[in-house]
């Protein structure tokens, strides 16, 4: 299962700690290596996502929080449908640079595992997409997305279908509805990387 995450070509499977997963992305990162890849592999996780998040909002003008942002992939598709206003964060520096310039208003250095140095109910809006994978972000994200983000705003993510169980996802986001943190509008099967046969759980949630 582990191996349909993206081939052999991009082991991420193996990336168990922090360090590990940063210094992989800054390596992918040099020379565009990783927007080429993501082309060439077709990769529709930014677009789809962004795709989903705009029928469930009007109001362009609402303060994004990307988280994992990486090069920038979902700025750019938030661009296109009008959105203006989006903060990034990532753990890879190398990646944060290539972001194209005055996409982003703010970016940001984070360990998404660690608790988020942002005041409560900041954001309109919270997305992740492609962040939560093997050996890289884990569920307890969540509660920080949701302590960030105002009540009655989004949180949009993706999650690779195979941690979505082995890594507690599941359970975490049952946990977040019984506990009346958000209500579900939108979890589905996305294609995410369907030329690598890679699939990945796209969730849309509102703050309550």
């Amino acid at each position: 299962m582990a191996l349909k995450d993206v081939g052999n070509k991009v082991p991420i499977y193996k990336l168990k700690t922090t360090d590990e997963v940063m210094k992989y992305y800054d390596e992918w990162g040099d020379k565009d290596k990783y927007n080429k890849d993501m082309l060439e592999w077709n990769y529709t996780g930014p677009k789809e996502t962004v795709e989903v998040f705009k029928k469930h909002t009007e109001n362009k003008e609402i303060l994004i929080f990307d988280a994992g942002c990486g090069t920038g992939l979902v700025g750019l598709q938030l661009k296109k449908f009008g959105f203006k206003h989006f903060h990034g964060a990532d753990l890879s520096q190398k990646l944060l640079d290539s972001v194209p310039n005055n996409l982003y208003q703010k970016l940001i250095k984070v360990d998404l595992n660690k608790p988020i140095d942002v005041q409560d109910n900041f954001y309109e809006a919270t997305m992740c997409v492609g962040t939560f994978t093997f050996g890289h972000v884990k569920p307890q994200a969540l509660d920080e997305f949701v302590r960030i983000t105002k009540r009655g705003g989004l949180i949009c993510f993706t999650i690779n279908e195979g941690i979505y169980k082995e890594y507690g996802f599941d359970k975490k986001i049952e946990n977040l509805k019984q506990d009346n943190k958000w209500v579900e509008l939108e979890f589905f099967k996305s294609d995410y990387i369907a030329s690598k046969d890679v699939n990945a759980w796209l969730g849309l949630y509102r703050v309550k």
